[in-house]
């Protein structure tokens, strides 16, 4: 009797545990606030309290039975959401509102708005859309005046060109991605950090060091992806209207729509004007260059339970005219002006899409392609330089989870660049180079194991074939080890390698009257990346003390290096004959002292060198080390926000000048500048004021042989600090928030 009802028992608990499966489904889902910034730690659960966790971009997944229709989400600083799930096979998008009451408002260590991704295997780190308004952030050059990693500096005195700066090497070591895929690579080098507004942007990820091999072979010191707002969660309406001392007028608008349950579309517009002429130190050229520019983008969103499809194209034009004007020269009978004008006009188009083959496995495929065509005229006096570039990118991508401890992700990629080049400056220069085209096509596999749960290592190779360079191999490793809830610490290890366009690069250079020495057999640039850091996050009277320390090593077995050394009157471009390396270390810490109030402080040490023809020697123009103190402060009820950053600039090593008639020094001094803003928040208007350089440090004499410049010495590159004092500005943004 015993036997049958034990049998009994067992059958029926079997078969509610089927059924209980049965009628059990996975909903997944990001959480994030309404400008689309996701919210990492966010608690996702139902009535029956089933819970879930927000990873590092908002992502959850919870398993609920198929009768459940409401969730709710809590997040610290922010109101309890209750969410209805009309579809709940689709993804979820739960869109938080922030606290209104003084006894709700809590506000966290993010009024930096840098946020460190603690549980990702890669050194990361997010700019949020709330650090991109904490200054003027007109574009993207102008978003890292609050970041302790990243430095953008003008490349001369009087094009406006600009470089990024990553562990201590320039922009075209950093890999540049929009929306997850390579950008603004070669022509767009020299002014692209102007061509993406500061509005336009969710948020910025910078990957510090050998990043995944799935974006390709480019990345030597990281990878900086910039990513749009989605048309998805923004908000309907976002005007933004700015005005500087200096004569710049900028507008932005934003607009997205949700058509129906599957397509929404976003239209974003920029426009800007800088046409005033400054020449405050009188040395007969504009301070900065005279600049029109208007920007188009138009990207759509379509999605399913299983699918999802982005697009989106966008154009650009942008003029710009520097050097000598009437208004500067200031005489009659006036010598011809030295005068540089650069036009360009820029497509791109994109599309995104992705299947979902089985959520139990998150197992999903890929398929991006990309493109874009550049047309940029320039002429700096009679020297003319005309570059028409097209690029096309494909990448196929598959992943699949087998279990909580594999991870598997594979995929082929292809690029295909064309340059074409004219003008006189490549009949003097490199006339066999009028043309060049590359193509690339490749394959990866990259590999994910977590043993335990406080262990991480992921693994990728890639092999690819260039037609200029033959076949190439990729390796990088990456680790990560919770030592505790309060340390994390994580080391890696890869390859990089890039292809140099001399020309299109290095065409802020023709700002002065240097001949170029271009070698002929330039080989492809290849390099190793070695970095260790520690990630502390210290509980101190109920908040958490966020302190980092990392040091990254850069061991390049080739590299086209640059040699502004040799000859004051040449720069040689010649495949590296000794060593180039740089080392770099940096520890950062902030901490919320009290409510409202965060600081962020930071210190960067950088040894970066490279063997010349005259010897091994520190790299010219770039500071031995940079410190950061920046300060956030919001009341209660996030009506004012106080923003301050203090920027200090240690100094470093000059060109070697000529012995018999120096024109400079050995080296420059160190310097600092503060940048301030306030901002007023109302219901819909935000109303911000603020100020940058307010130290109001300038370079001196910026362009050597000012006054002289068709002769040999003229030369406009060797600039290390400010070329204009201090700029204040005020702006409006106007916003319909996403309902």
């Amino acid at each position: 009797m015993k036997a049958i009802i034990l049998c009994m028992l067992w059958n029926w608990v079997g078969c509610v545990t089927l059924n209980a499966t049965a009628l059990e489904r996975t909903v997944k889902g990001y959480v994030m606030d309404k400008e689309g910034v996701p919210l990492p730690g966010a608690y996702v659960y139902d009535e029956e309290k089933h819970t879930a966790v927000t990873d590092e971009e908002g992502y959850f997944e919870l398993v609920l039975p198929e009768n459940v229709k409401l969730l709710r989400a809590a997040y610290v600083g922010f109101l309890t959401l209750i969410h209805e799930m009309e579809r709940p096979d689709d993804v979820q998008i739960l869109v938080m509102e922030p606290s209104t009451e003084l006894k709700e408002v809590i506000v966290t260590a993010g009024g930096i708005g840098t946020v460190k991704n603690r549980r990702s295997v890669l050194n990361t780190e997010s700019v949020t859309s709330h650090a991109l308004t904490r200054a003027a952030c007109c574009n993207l050059s102008e978003s890292f005046v609050t970041n302790p990693s990243v430095d953008v500096a003008y490349s001369d005195a009087v094009t406006g060109a600009k470089q990024i700066q990553l562990l201590g090497l320039s922009g075209t070591y950093v890999q540049m991605l929009t929306e997850n895929f390579p950008n603004l690579r070669g022509v767009a080098s020299a002014y692209g950090l102007d061509y993406i507004p500061g509005p336009w942007m969710q948020s910025i990820q910078v990957s510090k060091g050998a990043a995944s091999v799935k974006n390709g072979f480019e990345s030597v010191t990281g990878q900086i992806d910039v990513e749009y707002k989605k048309p998805k969660v923004a908000d309907p309406l976002l005007v933004n209207l700015f005005a500087s001392s200096t004569g710049r007028y900028e507008g932005n608008v934003v607009g997205a729509l949700e058509l129906n349950d599957y397509l929404s579309t976003a239209l974003f517009v920029n426009y800007y004007n800088e046409e005033q002429s400054h020449d405050k130190n009188k040395d007969t050229f504009l301070d900065m260059p005279q600049m029109q520019s208007f920007s188009l983008m138009n990207r759509w969103h379509y999605q399913t339970s299983r699918f999802v499809s982005q697009s989106g194209v966008k154009v650009l034009t942008d003029n710009r005219t520097s050097g000598q004007t009437a208004h500067t020269l200031q005489v009659a009978e006036a010598p011809l002006p030295y005068r540089i004008h650069n036009e360009a006009h820029r497509v791109e188009w994109f599309s995104k899409n992705g299947l979902i083959l089985n959520p139990e496995r998150n197992e999903s495929v890929a398929l991006i392609v990309s493109g874009s065509y550049h047309d940029q005229r320039s002429n700096y006096a009679d020297k003319i330089y005309n570059v028409y570039e097209s690029n096309v990118y494909a990448s196929f991508l598959y992943e699949s989870e087998w279990s909580d401890r594999h991870k598997l992700a594979t995929g082929l990629n292809y690029n295909w660049d064309r340059y074409v080049q004219s003008g006189n400056v490549v009949e003097n220069y490199s006339p066999q180079w009028h043309e060049i085209v590359e193509s690339v096509g490749g394959g990866y596999v990259e590999y994910t194991w977590k043993p335990v749960s406080n262990f991480m290592l992921m693994a990728g190779l890639r092999a690819d074939y260039s037609s200029l360079h033959r076949l190439f191999v990729t390796p990088r490793l990456h680790a990560k080890y919770e030592v505790s809830s309060w340390l994390s610490l994580r080391a890696s290890a890869g390859k990089g390698y890039r292809t140099t366009f001399v020309l299109p690069e290095n065409s802020y250079l023709l700002a002065s009257n240097r001949v170029f020495h271009i070698s002929e057999d330039l080989k492809q640039e290849e390099a190793w990346n070695y970095g260790i850091s520690a990630s502390f996050h210290i509980p101190v009277k109920e908040e958490a003390l966020a302190i980092n320390a990392e040091w990254y090593y850069t061991d390049f077995n080739n590299q086209v290096v640059v040699d502004l050394d040799q000859d004051v009157h040449g720069v040689y471009f010649y495949n590296l004959k000794g060593s180039s390396t740089s080392s770099v270390f940096q520890i950062d810490a902030s901490y919320p002292l009290f409510r409202g109030f965060t600081l962020l402080g930071a210190y960067r040490w950088m040894n970066v060198k490279c063997t010349y023809e005259g010897g091994n020697m520190r790299k010219p123009l770039t500071s031995r080390y940079k410190a950061l103190v920046t300060t956030s402060y919001e009341t209660s009820l996030k009506k004012w926000q106080f923003d301050a950053t203090v920027q200090f600039n240690g100094g470093g090593r000059m060109p070697v000048p000529d012995t018999a008639r120096p024109l400079w020094g050995n080296s420059f001094p160190s310097f600092a500048q503060l940048s301030a803003q306030i901002t007023r928040r109302f219901r819909r208007w935000h109303i911000y004021i603020g100020g940058e350089n307010l130290t109001n440090y300038k370079q001196n004499s910026p362009i050597i042989s000012a006054d002289n410049p068709y002769g040999p010495d003229f030369d406009a590159t060797m600039v290390w600090g400010p070329t204009m004092g201090y700029k204040l500005y005020a702006g409006i943004r106007y916003q319909i928030s996403k309902l």
